[in-house]
């Protein structure tokens, strides 16, 4: 009878959360890189909905085990069950994971430290920020077994501009952490050894900022990036007009006005 290791029986999705409201979810199967099998899907969403609810949540870092971050959809477990209903379901599941992402009221920070592909590309790109290790890299592969990167594309497209990601896509082709800093794919490169640093300045400069600012910010940015100018700027309009009626930026006006660090008030309950 053979072992069991630790990582069969444990969560595929780590998930802590520490005194300041910064949750820390982890994927947790290193032997199989992180690929996104049904359970590790599940495992995102039920992380991202319970966080949905924390009114004391700031900040989500999405972090992996192992050398990979991950590597996209699970194919052995896609290959198992050839029926058109079955993949519906799966990319349906996934999508909906990828937008609980986007509809969160804080921020997302993926922490990179090795390969992410296919739909672990799209996981770095849906992410709000991401700060990946100097030895990270990124592709949309799938077409080299015949399977177009369709919905790694909507969020890749998004980041990057059209043609690199194209080119991507159809090529299959990798770009290191340098290219992807450079490309607009993700936010920060830092040595492995020095990753976690880099994202805990990034989380400190945000966990200095008020929450309902940044939820109000989040959700506005990504609604106009969708829109035409006009709507867009309608948009932008009511919601700074909204968040000025907040406490928090009453405070930090009168902060300015007064030459003085702002004294954040707490959050509505």
């Amino acid at each position: 009878m053979s072992a069991i290791s630790f990582a069969d029986v444990s969560p595929p999705v780590l998930h802590a959360r520490d005194g300041r409201g910064v949750h820390s979810l982890v994927l947790n199967r290193p032997a199989t890189f992180n690929a996104l099998s049904e359970d590790m899907l599940a495992g995102l969403q039920t992380a991202l909905d319970a966080i949905a609810i924390d009114g004391s949540a700031r900040i989500v870092v999405l972090s992996a085990q192992g050398k990979a971050f991950c590597a996209g959809h699970n194919l052995k477990e896609m290959r198992a069950q050839p029926a058109l209903a079955y993949y519906q379901k799966l990319f349906a599941q996934c999508t909906r994971m990828m937008l609980s992402i986007q509809n969160l009221p804080v921020p997302v920070i993926a922490r990179v430290q090795g390969l992410a592909t296919a739909a672990g590309c799209q996981l770095v790109a849906q992410s709000d920020l991401a700060v990946a290790a100097s030895q990270a890299s990124f592709g949309v592969n799938g077409i080299d077994v015949g399977l177009f990167c369709a919905t790694p594309s909507v969020p890749l497209v998004r980041n990057m501009l059209p043609k690199q990601a194209m080119e991507m896509l159809l090529t299959g082709g990798f770009i290191t952490a340098g290219e992807a800093l450079a490309r607009g794919l993700v936010n920060r490169v830092a040595p492995l050894e020095a990753l976690d640093a880099e994202v805990e300045k990034m989380v400190r400069a945000i966990l200095s900022k008020p929450r309902e600012a940044v939820a109000m910010g989040k959700a506005l940015f990504y609604r106009q990036r969708e829109t035409g100018v006009e709507a867009a700027y309608q948009l932008a309009g009511q919601t700074m007009a909204c968040n000025m009626m907040q406490p928090v930026a009453q405070e930090g006006v009168q902060a300015f006005i007064e030459k003085r660090k702002p004294q954040w008030p707490a959050p509505a309950p």
